[in-house]
């Protein structure tokens, strides 16, 4: 029997009973809280900018294999809500998407300040949205880099943002939304780098795209899986080498390789939960045939794919 935390809701529908309705008419079902899945790439999408490789090549002429970048969103039907993690280069794509014309943006909350990550922010300024007062969820470091930083600081000046600080471990709650940050080692040229713990009504996920390598951080891993429905994971390489003449050492994440293994001691239950995300446009599990992502799948995990949704 299938567990409701493992169902993906953008299958579900309700067929109507009625006489009157024809039996292949299909009304969605979405559940009164949500998370979906708005993009999974690394900070500069799929395809990349300049990238003629195999990987990206099709990309350019057939738009409808990209991937925009990482981020993930979270709808609160109840209070017409919905909240962003990480302001993303494709972030009007992806509010589109989440706030399905109907819900207000209660709020931003960032892991940290690179490009992928808060160079949205941009679209809710005076030369787009001209957004008013919107929260941004920013931890001491990031809120100092968006208030003394052009063009970031005119944001504030003009309260198209208001920054709202985050603590480590601290708990936000919004709504029906609860958030704590977890800090998380990276590379913090400028700002801290966090993760979060997402509490909808009923479940709860865990959102970490960045960090350097597991055996760093201070938490186990393991253990953080264990203690929520759902995990959204750094998937940025899939190995080691996999980009020819870059010192990987130089752009340090958890190879998916070395993070299988260490995964492979958790039940299937587990590893039913891991789904990873923002994978670099070199990496073969964007290919939705590769042996790569077929062996992700094979063991047990799953790569996370735009437009997910989930029951929170």
């Amino acid at each position: 029997m299938k567990k409701i935390s493992t169902i993906l809701f953008t299958t579900m529908v309700l067929f109507c009973c009625n006489e009157k309705k024809s039996q292949s008419q299909e009304i969605p079902i979405l559940p009164e809280t949500y998370l979906q899945v708005l993009g999974v790439a690394q900070d500069a999408g799929f395809p990349q900018i300049s990238c003629q490789k195999a990987c990206c090549k099709d990309l350019w002429e057939d738009t409808s294999l990209r991937k925009m970048v990482s981020s993930i969103g979270v709808v609160d039907q109840r209070s017409n809500q919905c909240f962003l993690f990480d302001a993303t280069p494709d972030i009007k794509d992806q509010l589109n998407i989440l706030q399905n014309s109907q819900f207000d943006l209660a709020g931003v909350f960032l892991t940290h300040a690179h490009m992928g990550h808060y160079t949205g922010l941009i679209h809710l300024g005076r030369e787009a949205m001209g957004a008013n007062k919107v929260p941004v969820f920013a931890m001491p470091n990031m809120q100092s880099m968006l208030e003394k930083n052009a063009p970031w600081s005119q944001l504030v000046k003009l309260e198209n943002i208001i920054i709202q600080p985050l603590r480590n471990d601290s708990l936000t709650i919004m709504g029906n939304i609860k958030v704590t940050p977890l800090l998380v080692p990276h590379r913090d040229e400028f700002s801290e780098t966090v993760g979060f713990k997402i509490f909808g009504k009923n479940k709860t996920a865990l959102f970490i795209p960045d960090i350097d390598k597991w055996s760093k951080w201070k938490r186990s891993i393991v253990e953080e899986i264990k203690a929520v429905d759902y995990a959204f994971l750094d998937g940025t390489f899939y190995q080691n080498g996999e980009i020819p003449g870059r010192d990987m050492s130089l752009i340090p994440h958890p190879f998916m390789e070395e993070s299988m293994l260490i995964f492979d001691s958790l039940s299937e239950k587990e590893k039913s939960k891991i789904y990873f995300i923002h994978f670099n446009h070199t990496n073969p599990v964007l290919q939705d045939k590769s042996e790569a992502k077929n062996e992700v799948e094979r063991r047990g995990f799953h790569v996370a794919d735009e437009g997910q949704i989930f029951e929170m």
